[in-house]
């Protein structure tokens, strides 16, 4: 997992240790200057006009005495793990801005800051792979892709090595994006018809285009044969999506007139063989999304797991052995969790519960009594988890609020097309055909509510919250954004009691969701409460951007750990891990 940054330091008007360029007005008594007495009354007084918001509040100039956690080395050039935190950085900021309400250049704050701060990696201009970004990786956003160094320029579509920095004679493009704004040829899996940039004049009128900067690039490759990378964009609930489809070659270029009336580069970029895909399974996904009823694949069980339980059909598929049609183990669908008489602060005051103020209204104001159990602000922003904390508390069966609160989420079922599939190692598993933003919520853990007695030994389908995980941040350090350390919201899970839950005989798609020691999904407790009394329900996130058709696996945890020396701790688990991550600690459970 990626390891968690340094310890925060607290920047506060005592110690002296304040942003660049300003902390904010003091707290302190101001001295009154000269002018008209205090209570004087002479002439109308006009009313005070509302601050108008600085939307340069939140950028940072400097901050001497925060750490990255990214050495110098690793910010020339990075790895899995780099990359993996850097993103993860970046969109906790963005989330937390959209939380607090800023209301214009979020994605320019978060990606300046992370500039700014040293939270970025592979700055080193470089022709071929990106160290840490695999074939097939989304991005949501253009700062994503210069954090990580798959395409540097902030702005254009094509960037490039000039002659002096390429290490070849002349210039070299080092990737491209499609943008959408020229009329490339995108539909081809292997090949790409690319519209070369500019053509632009005075007022934005169109001209002719001209061989230079990206153009003499990409001409130049053509020339010299040298990888280009391929980032090619489709949207997805009417949201931008930019996939990584690996490297290319240009192979030839013409000089014609095009829908404009004016002359334009038309370059074509041939796919390289032997490349895990990226696009074409996003094309594939596509057809079946388009095609919900209808599943072309040989390897199809059954169309819909669930029943009809679910509003989205769950799919069945074995593609390993499209000749076993064999299905999982016997079990009862169920869409939430259910209780074998477990539940929390049974001697609750009714009158206490819900948030009564909240009538036919959304929960989003400050008098709400559920908004002042999260701390005074919601835990979601447009279905989207803003941080993981030790306990969220969701509107629940006593709360007059409407259904489409944003303060419900995880007992709103699913949203997401997933399938359970057969894996070529350990048995069942859980993917999306949609791509998957990170925080976004993907399913709850539903099954029986159990005490720790009543737990059998030999259950494979057991969510135990008191095994020892594997601990990383997830949440934004908030002097990336100007604030004081002290708000940082704590990730140590605080339950009333441990959760047992076991989906043997009865559960939803979370039971086969697979365990690694390197996820792209983590759980988030959930409280809530329903006929007087508080249950909690486990909701599954996701850590990260997750591609279509990827495996969606999060940390069971291990029943055992022990140290080894001073530092090393070791994780032991009653079974054998076969998740072959790059940090893979061999056992869970």
């Amino acid at each position: 997992m990626v390891s968690p940054p340094p310890t925060l330091m607290v920047f506060d008007d005592f110690n002296n240790n304040s942003y660049d360029g300003g902390a904010g007005p003091s707290t302190g008594p101001r001295k009154r200057g000269r002018g008209r007495p205090k209570g004087s009354r002479n002439g109308t007084r006009k009313p005070k006009k509302p601050k108008a918001y600085d939307p340069n509040s939140k950028l940072i100039k400097s901050c001497p005495k925060f750490e990255s956690g990214i050495t110098k080395a690793e910010r020339e050039s990075g790895n899995l793990e780099i990359v993996a935190s850097v993103l993860m950085r970046f969109d906790a900021i963005r989330r937390r801005l959209h939380q607090v309400n800023q209301p214009k250049d979020i994605l320019t704050t978060a990606s300046t800051n992370c500039m700014r701060m040293g939270v970025r990696t592979n700055m080193t201009r470089r022709i071929g792979p990106i160290p840490g970004v695999q074939v097939g990786d989304i991005f949501y956003y253009w700062g994503e892709m210069c954090l990580v160094g798959l395409h540097r320029d902030m702005a254009a579509g094509i960037d490039y090595l000039s002659a002096k920095r390429s290490g070849v004679d002349g210039h070299a493009a080092t990737s491209v994006v499609t943008s959408g704004q020229y009329d490339d040829e995108t539909e081809e899996l292997d090949t790409l018809i690319y519209i070369g940039q500019d053509g632009k004049g005075k007022n934005r009128q169109p001209c002719d285009q001209v061989l230079k900067n990206g153009n003499l690039a990409l001409e130049a490759s053509v020339r010299k044969g040298n990888d280009v990378r391929v980032v090619r964009l489709e949207k997805h609930n009417n949201e931008k999506v930019f996939i990584y489809d690996g490297l290319y070659l240009v192979s030839d270029f013409e000089h014609v007139i095009g829908k404009s009336g004016f002359k334009e580069f038309r370059f074509k970029l041939v796919r390289k063989p032997d490349q895990p895909s990226g696009y074409a399974i996003w094309k594939s996904v596509e057809i079946l999304r388009n095609h919900d009823l209808i599943d072309p694949r040989n390897g199809s069980i059954l169309g819909d797991l669930s029943f009809g339980a679910e509003v989205l059909r769950v799919p069945l598929v074995n593609e390993v052995d499209e000749d076993d049609k064999t299905i999982p183990e016997d079990f009862d669908y169920i869409r939430s969790q259910c209780y074998s008489g477990m539940m929390f602060d049974l001697n609750v005051d009714i009158q206490s519960l819900g948030c009564h103020n909240c009538e036919g209204e959304s929960c989003s104001h400050q008098n709400c009594s559920c908004m002042r159990k999260n701390g005074g602000e919601l835990p979601y922003h447009n279905n989207i988890l803003v941080s993981r904390k030790p306990l969220i508390y969701e509107c629940g069966g006593s709360c007059p609020c409407p259904n489409d609160c944003p303060n419900r989420l995880v007992q709103t079922g699913l949203k997401l097309h997933l399938e359970v599939f057969k894996t070529a190692n350990y048995g069942w598993g859980l993917r999306s055909w949609d791509p998957i933003r990170a925080g976004t919520f993907i399913c709850e853990f539903a099954g029986v509510s159990k005490t720790k007695e009543e737990v059998e030994e030999d259950d494979d389908y057991l969510f135990d919250t008191s095994r020892v995980y594997h601990r990383f941040i997830w949440n934004y350090e908030p002097q990336l954004l100007r604030e004081d350390a002290s708000k940082q919201v704590s990730e140590v899970i605080n339950l009333p009691t441990q959760v047992f839950i076991s989906a043997k005989e009865k559960g939803n798609v979370g039971r086969f969701m697979n365990h690694s020691c390197w996820p792209n999904v983590f759980w988030q407790p959930i409280e809530y409460e329903n006929n007087g009394a508080t249950y909690v329900r486990i909701g599954l996130f996701a850590m990260k951007h997750i591609p279509p058709m990827t495996e969606l696996t999060y940390d069971y945890g291990v029943s055992c750990v022990e140290k080894n020396g001073e530092d090393e701790i070791l994780y032991k688990g009653k079974k054998i891990c076969l998740c072959g991550s790059v940090k893979c600690r061999g056992s869970f459970g």
